[in-house]
């Protein structure tokens, strides 16, 4: 079965390719949070929902039946983003061999990415669903003025010492939104160092997303036992309609972010 429907459309292999390298190349770009989770899947398109096991799942055996207690089902949504391509300009890019501006798919491929890094991180009220900054049970570090002193590095290495205390040790990485970033640039006196270079001191990665609101800043111990992002459909581009003799796609794609121990994340706020 042809899910994405590309059959369906009279377009040449060289576009769909071209199509796909301007979607999916925008995407391993402006995606922040796959570059520090694991991803698990991609389960297939037809996959609506996926097992998310606690710190407590254990299987109980009585009378003659099993069941496993400590896990949940989780909900993949379906995110899409649509964009056009003019069929005149295909047109003449058949006929002459100029290339097709993929502006309109790249466009849409950022707010794909942004929808994706938002659902990581600050959930979805709607969906019912709890990000890297709102789940429950997660470590809160009370966060100071990272434009004063050392502040910032002071405060990740607290959230970076709870949870190694806690036993969390492993690949650590650091999110921030983009006024906090510009607060690391800062020289700190009588080190010659930047302050994120003392930091990564500290931490494996730090990233910057304007999905965070200004003062938010999160840090993870981004092992796949407490945390990763399921995929039933991956990033994929599908046909949808013709409309005016104009050609519309649509980007898709089902994920869901998994938190198996929320006590592996540290909120600095």
């Amino acid at each position: 079965m042809d899910y994405l429907a590309r059959e369906s459309a009279d377009l040449s292999v060289e576009l769909w390719n071209r199509i796909d390298d301007a979607v999916i190349g925008t995407a391993r770009a402006h995606l922040t949070c796959r570059r520090f989770l694991k991803t698990y899947g991609p389960l297939g398109p037809g996959i609506t929902t996926v097992a998310v096991d606690g710190v407590a799942k254990d299987e109980v055996l009585e009378d003659g039946i099993g069941r496993i207690v400590g896990r949940t089902q989780l909900e993949l949504p379906l995110f899409y983003e649509d964009f056009t391509l003019f069929g005149r300009d295909l047109d003449l890019a058949a006929r002459t061999g100029t290339p097709v501006d993929m502006a309109p798919a790249i466009a849409a491929a950022k707010k794909a990415t942004r929808r994706e890094d938002d659902l990581i991180l600050n959930g979805n009220k709607a969906l019912g669903t709890d990000g890297l900054l709102t789940v429950k049970g997660s470590v809160k570090v009370k966060k100071g003025d990272w434009k004063v002193g050392e502040n910032a590095f002071t405060d990740v290495a607290a959230a970076v010492s709870q949870l190694a205390k806690n036993g969390y040790l492993g690949r650590y990485a650091l999110v921030v939104a983009p006024d906090l970033f510009l607060d690391l640039q800062r020289l700190q006196p009588n080190t010659g160092m930047l302050e994120i270079d003392r930091i990564q001191k500290l931490v494996q990665d730090v990233y910057m997303t304007s999905v965070l609101d200004p003062g938010k800043a999160v840090l993870v111990c981004a092992e796949p036992e407490y945390l990763d992002v399921a995929l039933g459909l991956d990033l994929s581009v599908g046909y949808l309609e013709l409309v005016d003799f104009n050609h519309t796609f649509r980007i898709m794609e089902t994920p869901a972010l998994r938190i198996k121990d929320p006590a592996a994340i540290a909120v600095l706020a």
